[in-house]
């Protein structure tokens, strides 16, 4: 059997019901809505979470933490993945993402000191761990913030 050769079970599908077609259909008329009310016009209905003018769960839940206006997201990149660049070449953020080892920016670019680095290399990024630093050193490269 393949992918392409699945069907269904007999009696899973079933078709869509066909509403305002005729009295003699079962759902013409009023279409199933019933008679008046909210539900029964076009765009009736409550919006999500609306308990009937009862305080709402979202709102009587109480409230916890807040959100940093001033938060910072890096785009992280770890030693091991630096291992795919040649000895003493130049690593910035162009680099980078031509090596598709980071995506998006974000606010800047963070080197941080998971694993080892194998290759001397100048590695240029807005951020480093402490680390990151001393094995980039050791390695016989540099670091440079941007």
């Amino acid at each position: 059997m393949k992918l392409n050769e699945l069907k269904p079970v007999p009696g899973a599908r079933h078709s869509k019901k066909r509403v305002g077609r005729g009295s003699s259909s079962g759902h013409g008329d009023t279409s199933g809505r019933g008679n008046k009310g909210q539900n029964a016009r076009s765009g009736g209905g409550v919006r999500p979470g609306f308990e009937g003018g009862q305080t709402p769960l979202f709102k009587r839940l109480p409230k916890r933490g807040f959100t940093n206006v001033n938060r910072k997201e890096w785009a992280v990149v770890n030693l091991t993945d630096l291992n795919v660049f040649e000895d003493k070449s130049v690593v910035d953020i162009a680099a980078l993402k031509q090596a598709g080892l980071v995506k998006k920016v974000y606010d800047g670019v963070k080197i941080l000191g998971d694993g080892e680095l194998n290759v001397a290399l100048t590695v240029k990024a807005n951020k480093f761990s402490k680390s990151a630093l001393e094995k980039i050193k050791t390695a016989g490269g540099n670091a440079e913030v941007i």
